[in-house]
C-alpha cells in the first residue's frame, strides 16, 4: 500500500520499486557516526515512508538563520506570487539559469508545484542569484513532503544553513564557478586517466568539468539521486565531489577505447549519466565514490577559497548573460600557438603541462621569466628573474634531448628566510614530471597515500601574517595555502621537502634522494627517487643541461 500523504505529487504509474515499502519503518540512532554509516549503506533507501521521516529529521536539524521562511510564509505568499497561472505554465526564476525541472516521476500537479515553490523561494531569498541545483532538490523533496508548504520550508532550511563549515548548495555564480574549478582540481589529482582523456578530446576541458553539478542535479536517475541525497544530507557538499569523480571514473572505464569527439563529449557524459543503470548500480556508484581517499573537508574548503579569490581578482563574480560562453572560453585559456615559443617544449607539450596546473592558475597565460639561452647559465640570474612570481614552472632539457621539470608553488624569494643555508619550502601542490622520452607526472606522495598523515584542525591552519604584511580582513588571506605542510601531521620532514635553493644549487624534492638537483652554473644535474614525490628518475640519473627555462603565470588582462 502507498504511504498515505507522501506521494500526492507522484505519478504512481511511473514509479517502480520505490513505491513499495519494503525496508525498516523506524530509525532510532542519534549518533552522527552511526547515521553516516546507515546513510552510506542505504538503510532507509528501500522504505519510501522512512526516507521521508529521515529527511524531515535531518533537515529540521540544519542550523539556520534566525529568520528562515517556514510553511506558514508559503501559505501567505503563494497566492500573491502565482496568481491565476497554472503551475506548469509558470516561468522559472532567473537563478536556476534555464535549468529544467527534472520529472523524477512527478505528476502534472507535482511539476507545477516545483515551479510555484521555486518562485516563492526567489521571493524570500533575493540574495540567491545563481542556483541551478535547486530545481532537482525541490523536485526530490516534493516526493517526501505532505504538501507544497512543507517542501518549501525544507528547501528554505537547506538554503538558510548558517554553519560556515557545512556548505550545502552554491547560491551565487562566484560560488558555482569556483566549485567547478575545485572539481577540475580534484579530477586532476584523483582521476588522472580520465583527465588525460578529457584533455585529449576537449578543446576546453573546463567546459566539461563545469557540467559536473548537472550530472548529479538533473541527469542522474531518481533512484540514484535519492541515494546520493541520503548521504549528502548527513555528510554535506564533499559527497557531491566524490560521486561526480566516481561518475567520471566509470565513464572513462566504459568509453576509454571508443572514439570521442570534442564537440560532443559533454553530451556523451550526460547521456552516460542518464543511462548509468546500464553500467553500475547506485550501491556500486557510492562504493566507488567512498573508495576515493579525498582531501579533508577543511583542505577542500581552502582550495575553494583560493579559487574564489582568483575569480574575484579577475572580476568574474556574476554571469554575463550575453557573453557568458565567450567569457568562460577567454578565461579558461589554452596555450596559443601564435604567441608561445619555447626552446624546450612544443605548444602541445605546454598545453599538456597547463592541464596539470591548479585551475586558478590555468586562467593565466604562460610568461617566460628565464631562459638560459637568453639570460645565461647562472643560478643567481635564475633567482633574480623568478623572484616575485608565484607559482613558477621549471623546464629542463638535457644534452640527450630528455625533457623534465617541476611545477613549483612558492616564490623563490622564500629561500632567503633560511639565512644563506639550503632549506626546503613550498606546498603539496608542487609536482615533478618528465615529457621526453615518455610523459609521467609525480605528485606529492600524500595525495595518493593520505594514510601517511592526519589533517590538523582548521584553527591550526590559521597562519599569522608575515611581519611585512598588514593583517587582512579577508579570511582567505589569514589562512596558510592549500596543502601547506602545517595542515598535516607528517611522520617526518622527508615527505615535505618540496623545493630548496642556495647559491650553489637548486633542489626539488628530498628524503632518500632528490627528484632534481641542479648546480649553480646550470651545467650539471642529477635525478633520483625521493620520498616527497615517490618518483622514478626523471631522466638519466646524471645529466648535462642543454637548456633551462622558468615560466610564470600572467593574467591575460595585464598584457
Amino acid at each position: 500500500m502507498d504511504p498515505p500523504g507522501y506521494n500526492c505529487f507522484v505519478d504512481r504509474d511511473k514509479m517502480d520499486a520505490a513505491v513499495q515499502d519494503q525496508g525498516p519503518k523506524e530509525l532510532s540512532c542519534t549518533e552522527l557516526a552511526e547515521l553516516k554509516q546507515l546513510a552510506r549503506q542505504g538503510y532507509w533507501a528501500h522504505s519510501y515512508a522512512l526516507r521521508g521521516k529521515v529527511y524531515q529529521r535531518l533537515i529540521r536539524d540544519i542550523p539556520c538563520r534566525t529568520v528562515t521562511p517556514d510553511a506558514s510564509v508559503y501559505s501567505d505568499i503563494v497566492g500573491k506570487i502565482v496568481g491565476k497561472h497554472s503551475g506548469t505554465s509558470l516561468p522559472l526564476p532567473e537563478f536556476v539559469d534555464n535549468t529544467q525541472v527534472p520529472s523524477y516521476c512527478l505528476n502534472t500537479r507535482g511539476e507545477g508545484a516545483v515551479r510555484k515553490i521555486l518562485l516563492c523561494i526567489a521571493n524570500q531569498f533575493p540574495d540567491v542569484s545563481f542556483c541551478p541545483a535547486l530545481p532537482a532538490v525541490v523536485a526530490l523533496l516534493l516526493h517526501y513532503s505532505t504538501d507544497e508548504a512543507q517542501c518549501f520550508e525544507n528547501a528554505c532550511r537547506i538554503l538558510a544553513c548558517n554553519d560556515p563549515s557545512r556548505k550545502l548548495v552554491d547560491q551565487s555564480f562566484l560560488a558555482f564557478e569556483s566549485s567547478c574549478m575545485t572539481f577540475g582540481d580534484l579530477v586532476n589529482k584523483y582521476c588522472q586517466a580520465a583527465h588525460k582523456l578529457m584533455v585529449a578530446v576537449s578543446e576546453d576541458v573546463l567546459q566539461v568539468y563545469a557540467d559536473w553539478q548537472r550530472w548529479l542535479f538533473g541527469e542522474l536517475p531518481l533512484s540514484y539521486f535519492a541515494r546520493v541525497f541520503d548521504v549528502f544530507l548527513v555528510e554535506g557538499y564533499k559527497v557531491l565531489y566524490r560521486v561526480a569523480l566516481a561518475i567520471l571514473k566509470f565513464f572513462h572505464k566504459v568509453r576509454a577505447g571508443q572514439p570521442l569527439e570534442s564537440d560532443s563529449v559533454k553530451q556523451d557524459i550526460r547521456a552516460f549519466v542518464r543511462d548509468i543503470a546500464k553500467t553500475v548500480s547506485p550501491e556500486k556508484l557510492l562504493e566507488k565514490a567512498f573508495a576515493i581517499r579525498l582531501f579533508s573537508r577543511k583542505e577542500i574548503q581552502l582550495l575553494q577559497m583560493a579559487n574564489e579569490k582568483a575569480l574575484k581578482q579577475k572580476g568574474i563574480t556574476v554571469k554575463q548573460k550575453s557573453v557568458s560562453l565567450s567569457k568562460r572560453q577567454f578565461v579558461h585559456l589554452a596555450v596559443h600557438a601564435e604567441n608561445f615559443h619555447s626552446e624546450i617544449v612544443s605548444v602541445k607539450e605546454m598545453r599538456d603541462i597547463w592541464s596539470w596546473v591548479p585551475e586558478r592558475f590555468a586562467l593565466c597565460q604562460p610568461l617566460l621569466l628565464f631562459s638560459s639561452l637568453q639570460h645565461g647559465y647562472s643560478l643567481t640570474r635564475f633567482y633574480f628573474q623568478c623572484e616575485g612570481h608565484e607559482p613558477t614552472l621549471l623546464l629542463i632539457k638535457t644534452t640527450q634531448k630528455e625533457v623534465c621539470g617541476a611545477y613549483l608553488s612558492t616564490d623563490w624569494s622564500e629561500r632567503n628566510k633560511f639565512g644563506g643555508k639550503v632549506g626546503f619550502f613550498g606546498t603539496g601542490e608542487c609536482f615533478v614530471f618528465r615529457l621526453q622520452p615518455e610523459v609521467q607526472r609525480y605528485e606529492w606522495v600524500v595525495i595518493k597515500h593520505p594514510e601517511l598523515t592526519k589533517p590538523v584542525s582548521l584553527e591550526a591552519v590559521a597562519a599569522p601574517s608575515p611581519p611585512c604584511r598588514p593583517m587582512s580582513s579577508d579570511p582567505a588571506d589569514r589562512l596558510s595555502p592549500f596543502l601547506a605542510t602545517r595542515h598535516f601531521n607528517l611522520p617526518s620532514k622527508t615527505e615535505s621537502m618540496f623545493m630548496a635553493g642556495g647559491n650553489d644549487c637548486l633542489i626539488i624534492g628530498g628524503g632518500g634522494g632528490q627528484a632534481l638537483y641542479i648546480d649553480g652554473d646550470l651545467n650539471r644535474g642529477r635525478t633520483g627517487h625521493c620520498d616527497t614525490f615517490n618518483n622514478q628518475p626523471l631522466c638519466s640519473e646524471n645529466f648535462l643541461i642543454a637548456a633551462v627555462e622558468a615560466w610564470g603565470f600572467q593574467d591575460p588582462d595585464t598584457q
